[in-house]
Formats: C-alpha cells, sequence, structure tokens
C-alpha cells in the first residue's frame, strides 16, 4: 500500500511518486473542483521539475468538472500572485503546485477560495471529505476522449505588480536607486521578483532567476541554508539581500553587512513601517510568531490579536477584525490591500520604503526593533499522552499565564513566553519560546521537555 501523503484542510504534499501520485492528485483536484462554484480555476507551480506533469493532471480533472470548466494555466508563479490572478480573473478558485520549503523530491497542492485567499478550514474539511470517500477512478479522462485545453496565462506579474505599487512610494524608493540581491533558489520568485525591483528603480542581482526547481542549496530560507548567500550579499556591495522560498510566501532578509536578519523581523519591519507611516488599524499574528509585533501595536496604539497557527487562521482572524496587516513568523507578511496570501513581494516593497522613508540601512531598522531571541524544539511524546503532557505542564509553571488557544502558550511579563503545541503529523509536540536571550528561550524549552518527559 502507497505511504498517504501529509493532508490538512489547505492542501497536502508529499514524496513525489510515493505519497504524492498522478492518481492522489487527480482524486484531489476533483475533490477541490467538484465543492468549487460555477466558473474558471487558476493553476500556478513553483517550478519543480514534477510541476508541470501535475498542472496537466490537475487541469483536466478540474475541466471535467462542474460540465467543464475553464482553466487558466499561470505556469511557474509565486503562491500570493495565483492568489491575486484568482481574484482577478474572477475565478471559481485557484491550485498551487508547490511544496513549499521541502526538499526536491517533495510536492503539493495547496487550495485557494473565490476571494484568492488559502481555503478556510471549514470549506477545505468538505474537500478532504470527499477526497477520503472518492473512488479511485474518481476524475479519469476516459480513453480515446480529447485532451482538455488549458488556456496559458501570457501575463501572470501586471496585476500584482499594480497592488504592491499601491502600498509603496514608488518614487522615493526608485529615487535611492538600492542594489539588492534576490536569492530567488531557481523558484517562482524571480519571475515577479525581477519585474518589481526594476520597477522599483533597483539594481536587482538574482540568483536562481529560472525557475526549474533546480535549488542551489536547500530550499528553506533559514540562516544555515544562507551561508553562501550571505556572503553573496557582501561580495556584490548590495544594500539587502532578499531570500525567498520556492513559491515566494515567505521572506529571510539578510542586511548590508551580510548579517542574517531572518523571518521572525520581517513581520515586525514592515508592521513598523506602515504604522509609522500613519495608518492605523489592528495587527494580527498568529500564537507562535515573535512579539515584536505585539510590541509595535502597542507602541502605536492599535488593537492586536493571535491566532491559531495557520494561514487560513491568521486570515479568518484578520477578516473578523478588519486588520491592518496580518503575519506568521516565518517571513509571512500578508497586506489585504493586495491579496490575503502570505507575500514576499509585499514584505519586499514595505522594507524597501523603509529604508527610503528614513533614510537608513536596513541593518539600523531592524536594531530599532523590540529585542528578542527564539527557541524552536521538539519534545517526543506519544499522541494518546499529549493532553496529559499539556496538563503537566500548566501544572509546573503555576502563576504564570495561560492560553489554550492552540496548544499551551505561556506568557511571562518580562516579554517572555512559550508555546507548547501537538504536532499533526507525528508523535511529537513543537516547543517554541521566545525571551529576551537566547540562553532565556532556550532554558525554557528545555525546562518544558523536563517536565513532560519526567
Amino acid at each position: 500500500m502507497a505511504p498517504e501523503p501529509i493532508i490538512s484542510v489547505s492542501g497536502l504534499r508529499g514524496i513525489v511518486g510515493e505519497s504524492l501520485t498522478e492518481e492522489v492528485a487527480r482524486r484531489y483536484a476533483t475533490a477541490f473542483a467538484e465543492e468549487l462554484p460555477a466558473g474558471p480555476v487558476v493553476i500556478g507551480r513553483d517550478g519543480r521539475a514534477s510541476g508541470a506533469m501535475f498542472a496537466e493532471v490537475i487541469g483536466a480533472a478540474t475541466a471535467a468538472t462542474g460540465g467543464g470548466r475553464r482553466v487558466f494555466d499561470a505556469g511557474p508563479a509565486s503562491t500570493p500572485t495565483v492568489g491575486v490572478l484568482v481574484r482577478d480573473l474572477k475565478a471559481a478558485g485557484g491550485v498551487q503546485i508547490s511544496a513549499s520549503h521541502n526538499p526536491p523530491q517533495y510536492n503539493g497542492i495547496k487550495l485557494f477560495s473565490a476571494e484568492g485567499r488559502v481555503m478556510p478550514a471549514v470549506a477545505g474539511q468538505r474537500v478532504l471529505d470527499r477526497y477520503r470517500t472518492m473512488p479511485v477512478a474518481a476524475g479519469q479522462r476516459p480513453a480515446g476522449a480529447t485532451p482538455t485545453k488549458i488556456e496559458p496565462l501570457t501575463d501572470t506579474t501586471s496585476a500584482h505588480l499594480r497592488l504592491i505599487e499601491q502600498i509603496c512610494n514608488v518614487d522615493r524608493i526608485r529615487s535611492k536607486r538600492f542594489r539588492v540581491l534576490l536569492d530567488a533558489n531557481h523558484g517562482a520568485g524571480a519571475v515577479l521578483g525581477k519585474v518589481l525591483l526594476d520597477r522599483l528603480g533597483c539594481e536587482a542581482v538574482i540568483l536562481g532567476a529560472t525557475p526549474d526547481g533546480a535549488f542551489a542549496h536547500t530550499p528553506e530560507p533559514t540562516e544555515a541554508n544562507l551561508a553562501g548567500v550571505l556572503k553573496s550579499v557582501v561580495d556584490r556591495q548590495a544594500a539587502i539581500g532578499f531570500c525567498q522560498d520556492p513559491d515566494a510566501d515567505r521572506l529571510a532578509i539578510i542586511d548590508e553587512r551580510g548579517r542574517y536578519i531572518g523571518e521572525e523581523k520581517t513581520p515586525a519591519l514592515c508592521v513598523e513601517h506602515v504604522l509609522r507611516s500613519g495608518l492605523r488599524g489592528p495587527i494580527v499574528t498568529n500564537c507562535s510568531t515573535s512579539r515584536m509585533s505585539e510590541d509595535l501595536a502597542a507602541k502605536y496604539g492599535v488593537p492586536f490579536f493571535r491566532s491559531k497557527v495557520g494561514e487560513a487562521n491568521v486570515v479568518d482572524l484578520m477578516l473578523e477584525q478588519g486588520a491592518l496587516l496580518g503575519a506568521e513568523g516565518n517571513g509571512g507578511v500578508i497586506d489585504p490591500r493586495v491579496v490575503l496570501v502570505r507575500d514576499s513581494f509585499v514584505g519586499m516593497a514595505l522594507v524597501l520604503d523603509a529604508m527610503a522613508a528614513r533614510e537608513l540601512p536596513v541593518s539600523q531598522l531592524a536594531d530599532e526593533l523590540p529585542a528578542y531571541a527564539i527557541h524552536k524544539t521538539t519534545i517526543a511524546v506519544p499522541s494518546a499522552e499529549i493532553p496529559a503532557a499539556l496538563m503537566t505542564l500548566e501544572r509546573h509553571f503555576a502563576g504564570v499565564a495561560t492560553d489554550t488557544l492552540d496548544g499551551l502558550r505561556l506568557d511571562w511579563p518580562n516579554g517572555a513566553w512559550l508555546l507548547v503545541r501537538p504536532s499533526n503529523t507525528e508523535p511529537i509536540v513543537r516547543a517554541i519560546a521566545e525571551a529576551p536571550t537566547l540562553a532565556e528561550a532556550r532554558e525554557l524549552c528545555e525546562e518544558a521537555a523536563r517536565a513532560i518527559t519526567v
């Protein structure tokens, strides 16, 4: 029996040819399309070698539903761009073929609603239920049937670019002529990234500009994976380095000195700039994101809200609260003026605008942010024992403010916090701690592990 893909209400991912096969993709796409209202569907992909094959399979399955649908093929396109295209083309939904930061042997399918956002949980659960009860042969094209005609999109960037231009001062950025290094790492990010940086008057150096999935380094944009890029920023004398994951919804930043500023500070830099510019409105992050944005919301006197982990949960709360910005600490900035999707291009534009507006290097902007350090680890706990382990942890830290929105979160008066939440796929809990120093954050995680496993 073939292994099951890792699957949730917003999509799935797996190893191509093993847990993610053409049959799985066809059935999942059919289940999705059968839940959609009438209208076309947009398909994009992040550049992995298997993406074109899955686009054809998914396109054919989707086109066969609803009495026949139009299917628009965006080719290699970022995840936020797919969200923009769904809305711009008034599509019924969209599919992004991407395994995000996972290694090359993986691919995945992410679903979009007609609002151009990642499928919300209730609708996603209906798709999942339908997929799990669907016959194996569902969505197969009869032998001898005419191949599905999928319509390629000749312009996938203009609509997204226009929206981004409206949230920053293009002329101000252009006047600075920033030299920018963009590490797209052979993902989809360079497709719009080059166009955007040119429009902003930047001298752009693009690494991995061809979206062919031939990753030059492990695709997750962490400090350990970006050692060569850190050096390139200095060698090219760039004012800033931007690093994307393969589907370009996450953004890590390197300063002009080759220092990894990272992903947690990306949302905070954007929140600080937008609020400093005079705009006001609620800020939303998930409960595992740095409290930097919470501190900045307090500084500027705007409401702050935390959601459960997961992009769809952040967007749900943003819509409920009428948020100005939303974010996840993995470098995902969500600006509803552009699209209700994590968007590395929004992050790039807002950070460049902040540098231009204040005439300061990104290193100084980052150093002005509230100072915290995050430590992340995992703790082995059998799934059946996780509820008892969280209760044990709550008793161990008696007197500390608790929140059970998503797992167990504890908050201390000095700004430190600890979140322990179960994995959806493994017999572990994930422990994330933030504190004024890395040593304090690490000790919180270690103390939690000792309390749970004693």
